[in-house]
């Protein structure tokens, strides 16, 4: 599994959660809505140290992750991340590894 990130992404990481050199975003499972991989859960995102880390990448000495506790998620499939222009917002898309 890996973490892909667009330019549009990671400009919106910076104008919308302010991040900075140093900060680290966890994108993690939450118990609610819906995704393509599993019903009832949906994706979050948030400013927050690892702990045990699963997968990553640095941009810009800013580390992107996901824990291993929320691994099994991506049920095998790389995480896109995108912004959708219209709405300003992060969409995710998940391509098999």
């Amino acid at each position: 599994m890996k973490i892909v990130l667009s330019d549009a992404a990671l400009n919106w990481f910076k104008e919308e959660m302010e991040v900075v050199p140093g900060d680290a975003i966890r994108f993690f499972a939450r118990y609610g809505g819906a995704s393509p991989l599993h019903e009832g859960f949906s994706l979050g995102v948030m400013k927050e140290q690892p702990d045990e880390v699963a997968v990553e990448t640095t941009h810009g000495d800013t580390l992107y992750y996901v824990e291993s506790r929320d691994e099994w998620y991506f049920d095998g499939h790389d995480l896109h991340v995108n912004v959708n222009p219209e709405l300003k917002e992060l969409i995710y898309s998940y391509e098999k590894a």
